[in-house]
């Protein structure tokens, strides 16, 4: 198992940039969670901050939640395509993933890649008040941002918004997290591994990509999930991918013309 190392430190805004008191409230129960220093601003720069701590990144609470700061970008939560999929469901037009997944209310899943969020936040929304999302994210950075962002962020409509605060982020590496999980103890389980191609760049993305979690799933994860799983195994991968071949994904799935597919294991 890969031990995720954290090199980052916490801040806030700069000094007379809105430095409210929800901001150092925000920045010192990060600091105590994670356990890294809460440097206080001043008017330093990020890339000053970062060199004088020797640090890779920096965590900022600034408008009351938390943004990722590295060299290669900024992540903050933001919810993605996630509204207008729950809209077009809502319409009764359907969604990809909640179709792979087979999602109906009540049930509940493990989301083993939390990511940025917003496929967990589809999943929240399908199994409803009754069911649960629980969802795992490797790297304890990417974690606290997604986590804050899903707890205070205001989503685009109710049903966005209960979805969001519905679910429960653990950082957690997956395999360690199965192994210890209970036989049958959820109906579905999730993968979404960070491709090795990306499909497209951008300032979130790259700072995600380069501290995210590479490695493949491996057959041992994967056996671990069909235990863990009462109906369902579910990975989404590129459409060519041969990791489908590789980890026994003979049933495939998702849009005819997207660059994207669902492999489902029926359990």
């Amino acid at each position: 198992m890969r031990t995720n190392t954290i090199s980052a430190i916490v801040t806030t805004v700069r000094r007379g940039q809105k430095y409210t008191e929800a901001n150092r409230t925000l920045a010192a129960r990060t600091a105590a969670a994670l356990g890294i220093p809460n440097v206080p601003r001043g008017n330093d720069s990020l890339e000053e901050l970062r060199a004088a701590y020797g640090v890779d990144a920096a965590l900022v609470a600034r408008r009351g939640l938390l943004t990722l700061v590295t060299a290669e970008g900024e992540l903050f939560f933001h919810p993605g395509m996630s509204h207008l999929r729950i809209k077009n469901l809502l319409l009764g037009h359907g969604d990809h993933l909640v179709s792979a997944l087979g999602l109906v209310e009540g049930m509940h899943v493990l989301d083993c890649t939390l990511g940025t969020g917003a496929d967990a936040i589809v999943e929240s929304f399908a199994v409803g008040a009754q069911g649960t999302v629980t969802a795992l994210e490797s790297n304890p950075l990417i974690a606290a941002v997604i986590a804050d962002g899903l707890a205070h962020a205001t989503g685009d409509n109710y049903e966005m918004h209960a979805a969001m605060r519905r679910i429960t982020v653990h950082h957690a590496d997956a395999l360690t997290y199965l192994r210890a999980a209970e036989t049958d103890s959820c109906d579905v389980v999730y993968f979404d591994p960070m491709f090795r191609r990306p499909l497209h760049e951008s300032a979130g993305m790259n700072a995600l990509r380069v501290l995210a979690d590479s490695r493949a799933l491996t057959e041992e994860t994967i056996a671990e999930a069909r235990r863990v799983a009462r109906l369902r195994v579910v990975m989404k991968e590129r459409r060519e991918s041969a990791e489908f071949e590789r980890l026994g994904f003979t049933h495939i799935t998702g849009g005819k013309y997207s660059r994207i597919a669902y492999g489902v294991m029926e359990l």
